[in-house]
């Protein structure tokens, strides 16, 4: 039996969650989410709605799999829609900079040309500075998946430690060319 599937996901007030065949919606105070049951798994909203059990009906190597997958990710989808998922992004280099116009993010970055990314819709996009970009949303995939795909513009290179990291990531420097005398 998984450790986390068999685990039941407490329900705050402001939260609702309903199960309709195959497919979970949690709606809260900061936004919706739905997500698509996997076939094998059963979600089971108890009846003052405080309380959810993922079960699964057989015990094939798939279900097994997807029981505490399951459990984790309406899990998510609670703490989502009560408490937004962050991702903060800084920009180390000299000139590297970032900008935000309406929903398309400009970032300045070492290239001759600037890199447009378009923000979806559900999430937002703030900057707190020129080189400080904040990614928020309920949907913990997509906050994880946008976060990714603006540090993928420019990651950061060991040399000189330049380029796009997560706020507190610690990039391993390496020694550059050392100059060696006979």
């Amino acid at each position: 039996m998984s450790r986390i599937g068999k685990k039941a996901i407490a329900v705050p007030e402001s939260v609702t969650v309903t199960v309709s065949g195959s497919e979970v919606a949690v709606k809260g105070p900061k936004g919706e989410l739905t997500w698509g049951v996997p076939a094998g798994i059963s979600v089971n909203v108890q009846e003052d709605g405080r309380s959810v059990s993922v079960d699964r009906n057989t015990d094939t190597r798939q279900a097994r799999a997807y029981h505490g997958l399951t459990r984790a990710l309406i899990n998510n989808m609670v703490t989502g829609v009560v408490t937004p998922f962050e991702k903060r992004l800084e920009i180390q280099g000299v000139g590297y900079q970032a900008t935000l116009n309406g929903n398309k993010l400009s970032l300045n970055v070492g290239f001759s040309h600037s890199v447009d990314l378009e923000v979806p819709s559900d999430v937002t996009c703030t900057l707190q500075s020129a080189t400080l970009v904040v990614v928020q949303s309920c949907d913990r995939h997509a906050v994880g998946q946008f976060a990714a795909n603006i540090r993928a513009v420019r990651p950061p290179e060991p040399y000189k430690g330049k380029g796009i990291r997560y706020f507190g990531e610690h990039v391993r420097r390496k020694a550059g060319k050392a100059f060696g005398s006979k």
